[in-house]
């Protein structure tokens, strides 16, 4: 299926779920294309194909949404129903090697990213902080991720908002209630900077601009006062796992 066709089919499902009252936003790499026009040629340069489509959803909705992908002529997977009940749907293109996932109420890999309150915030994609979360909760990084993630601090400045920002707060204020995702996360910010060193073709203007915003939420998140729950969890450090581990858990 060609780029153009797979951004067809986004906005379309989008649209559908609308229609029928159910929130349906855009993660995974497709979303990370859409939301950085300017700089989404990284994906290219680094041959960064689109191979499915990843759906956040509320539960609540998800009759609604098994009408959305059943009038769109889309299969659902039964045994994927079955076996992760409230927290997933898996549909197929019956006419094409069309995949779709569905996570509902959170994306749950490594570590928890709910998105409570949140899908109103964004469209037809996941907010910004919670594009950014879904990458920077993979404990194991692959290239994918560190190329999704460049793209997206390269195209969109920090803020406290959500409004085509990268929303600081929502970060530190989640990494400061819970230090496993602070662990992971700030250690694959710093991660992410000196892995975009390896690319060529990444010009010199953007890695500076990418390092500054990394750093800048670095102290945001440092800045935030942790809860107890964090402090006592930090006196035993890295000698527990703090991640759940996960084979596959890329977008």
């Amino acid at each position: 299926m060609e780029q153009q066709e797979f951004l067809d089919y986004a906005y379309r499902i989008v649209e559908q779920g609308t229609q029928r009252g159910a929130s349906l936003r855009l993660l995974g790499a497709v979303a990370f294309h859409i939301h950085c026009p300017e700089f989404h040629y990284y994906q290219a340069r680094a041959n960064r194909l689109f191979t499915d489509l990843d759906f956040a959803a509320y539960f609540k909705h998800s009759q609604a949404i098994r009408g959305v992908f059943e009038g769109l002529g889309f299969q659902e997977d039964r045994e994927v129903a079955v076996v992760y009940a409230r927290e997933r749907l898996v549909f197929n293109d019956l006419n094409s090697t069309l995949h779709l996932d569905v996570f509902f109420d959170k994306l749950d890999f490594c570590h928890p990213i709910p998105w409570a309150g949140r899908l109103e915030v964004d469209s037809p994609t996941i907010p910004l902080a919670e594009l950014l979360l879904e990458k920077m909760q993979i404990v194991r990084l692959n290239e994918k991720d560190v190329i999704d993630t460049l793209m997206l601090v390269r195209e969109h400045p920090l803020g406290q908002d959500d409004s085509e920002k990268i929303n600081a707060q929502r970060i530190a204020r989640m990494a400061a209630q819970d230090w496993g995702l602070w662990r992971t996360v700030t250690m694959n910010l710093r991660k992410v900077v000196d892995l975009g060193g390896n690319y060529a073709w990444l010009p010199q203007d953007d890695r500076v601009v990418i390092h500054q915003r990394v750093d800048q939420l670095l102290e945001v998140i440092d800045r935030e006062p942790k809860s107890a729950a964090w402090k006592a969890r930090n006196v035993v450090g890295d000698r527990v796992q703090w991640y759940k581990d996960v084979s596959e858990v890329s977008q």
